[in-house]
């Protein structure tokens, strides 16, 4: 994919072109608020006149003020919300912190773990994005600048109820967060019942990348794995998807119901119908899935 700021007819653009597909999109860029590299990559932070402050690593739209909540909501409620009783949670990247602010909603949740290996995606997120790094100081929060495929590998079996994978595109250092060898690790260290939710690209222009991401979740163990579509503007294509597996339990089984119906927060997209739309393969995606 290529990523440009252009200037046309006095005004400034980023605009963000999917490599292959025949489409591209475009942000007005009122101001340039940050640009750095750091040791693991390109980040920069736009004023936008559209979508509020929105931030760019490596030259992909990682989040943008206006339309945050459709991802960071899906990540994280379908599956506090499906598990009987989530304490411990593990976010693996998110560094923009605004899945642990979802997460941390839970009042049942004892424990999160976020690691992530770039210190100062956090940094920038908690002076540009003060409304999505509200919970970092929770004392139920842990925020560890590491290595997240190391840390999966060397946690006791067992040690989580959901792992959330909330990652870049598999290039660069996310790569390893899309492999077999990464699955088998959460499997491992999940409880029974426990699952997993991954960040797993456009549903329009990556179903073979996301028939490999479930082909490597079922081989790795988990029972029942579904992907969830949900509308976006910032990611390609205007619909992204995250997926979702179980250990030992099918997906369906135990939804807390009654819960997502009183939960004590405010939700901006989550609710239980979308909980059931999220759940409901679209059959546009059946053949993504076919011989799984």
């Amino acid at each position: 994919m290529e990523k440009i700021i252009a200037a046309a007819d006095s005004e400034l653009w980023f605009t963000e072109r999917m490599a292959g597909t025949g489409f591209q999109y475009s942000l007005q860029v009122a101001e340039v608020l940050h640009a750095e590299r750091t040791p693991f990559q390109r980040l920069e932070v736009f004023r936008t006149t559209g979508f509020g402050t929105a931030m760019v690593l490596d030259g992909f739209v990682n989040v943008s003020d206006k339309d945050e909540f459709f991802y960071h909501e899906v990540m994280a409620h379908p599956a506090l919300f499906i598990h009987e009783r989530p304490r411990r949670v593990l976010i693996i990247g998110g560094g923009d912190c605004g899945v642990l602010r979802e997460v941390l909603r839970h009042p049942g949740i004892e424990q999160v773990d976020m690691v992530e290996i770039d210190e100062r995606v956090v940094r920038v997120s908690e002076k540009f994005f003060p409304e999505l790094t509200a919970s970092n100081n929770d004392p139920r929060a842990s925020i560890r600048f590491e290595d997240g495929i190391a840390w999966v590998r060397n946690a006791a079996a067992g040690s989580y109820d959901v792992i959330i994978v909330d990652s870049t595109d598999p290039v660069g250092p996310a790569e390893g967060l899309f492999g077999a060898a990464f699955y088998a690790d959460c499997h491992r260290i999940l409880t029974d019942g426990g699952m997993v939710v991954v960040q797993s690209e456009s549903p329009l222009f990556h179903q073979g990348r996301l028939k490999e991401i479930h082909r490597c979740l079922r081989g790795a163990g988990f029972t029942d794995s579904h992907p969830m579509t949900y509308p976006t503007v910032i990611y390609g294509g205007g619909t992204w998807s995250s997926s979702i597996a179980r250990k030992g339990r099918p997906l369906n089984d135990g939804v807390r119901w009654d819960d997502i119906e009183s939960r004590p927060f405010p939700t901006r997209y989550y609710n239980r119908g979308v909980h059931v739309s999220l759940m409901t393969l679209s059959g546009y995606l059946a053949p993504a899935l076919d011989g799984l």
